[in-house]
């Protein structure tokens, strides 16, 4: 099961604009040592929707190998075609993942039946791996609504959710409504600590890519019941999070990763790098975190 701070693995790019595995090698690498509790492949700031099928499937093995076990690592396998979703997910458990992530169907806006529909098909495919719903509607622009995640909760490989509506009432109504086990994710850096004390287990994060180990000891902390060290960082780390979403995310985790050698500032379009007033406040939060000089 999966638990504190996960990092949604970049997917960085060469200058020709094909995956650069050596940097997504070391990036692992990085991550791991730093004291991530697990990873999360092919999402969001993996840049999932510009990879092609064989790209997805090709970093999703990579991430799991490279791993070795040390980690848990989750694979994103969502999309809005439940046929290509179930594609996915199969090759992500003869690959080893430990859990999937299936995110909310975008554009063709399925009803809450729908989205039912939908996630269980997906989760009685491939029964043996842990499903984790995906709740973004400020992308995908549908919502699981709280009766939907309560029912889909009773079927037995969904077994938690990542939550990126950042309405803190969420968690403690599926905590209220659902099976005692239920995992929660936040989706959400800014509302991480926040998140665990309303009942959340971790947090997939776009900031944990930058600094893995303050992530990692928040909970830690949290963890240890040391509050108010954990509100400290918490404090510490917010002007990060501010930053890294001032654009659309990941131009603005890339530009920062860049700026301390982790990747190049390369995005496939329509995704690209950010303003450079951006740059500017992303700097300046960077050197006073003391990571670049």
């Amino acid at each position: 099961m999966f638990e504190g701070s996960i990092p949604a693995v970049i997917t960085p790019f060469g200058k020709n604009n094909e995956i650069d595995f050596e940097s997504l090698d070391r990036h692992i690498e990085f991550l791991i040592s730093e004291g991530s509790h697990g990873l999360v492949s092919c999402g969001t700031t993996g840049e999932s929707p510009t990879l092609n099928h064989d790209e997805h499937k090709e970093v999703t093995e990579f991430i799991i190998k490279k791993s070795k076990g040390r980690v848990p690592v989750m694979a994103g396998c969502g999309s809005n075609s439940t046929k290509e979703s179930i594609d996915f997910v199969h090759h992500a458990y003869k690959s080893g993942a430990n859990g999937i992530l299936l995110v909310t169907p975008y554009y063709n806006k399925p009803t809450q039946k729908g989205l039912y529909e939908h996630f269980n098909v997906i989760a009685k495919s491939c029964p043996e791996v842990p499903n984790y719903l995906y709740n973004i509607p400020g992308r995908s622009v549908v919502k699981i609504e709280i009766e939907t995640i309560k029912k889909l909760s009773q079927i037995d490989n969904i077994v938690g959710v990542k939550d990126a509506t950042a309405d803190l009432t969420t968690p403690l109504e599926v905590k209220t409504n659902c099976k005692d086990n239920f995992q929660q994710l936040s989706g959400e850096d800014a509302t991480f600590l926040s998140f665990l004390i309303s009942g959340g287990n971790g947090c997939i994060s776009v900031t944990a890519n930058v600094v893995p180990r303050l992530s990692a000891n928040i909970y830690n902390l949290w963890k240890s019941k040391k509050i108010d060290e954990a509100m400290s960082l918490n404090f510490k780390m917010y002007p990060l999070n501010n930053v890294l979403f001032l654009e659309t995310s990941p131009s603005p985790v890339k530009y920062a990763l860049s700026k301390m050698g982790k990747c190049q500032n390369i995005l496939r379009k329509p995704m690209v790098p950010v303003e450079k007033e951006t740059e500017k406040k992303i700097d300046n939060t960077l050197k006073d975190l003391n990571l670049v000089k």
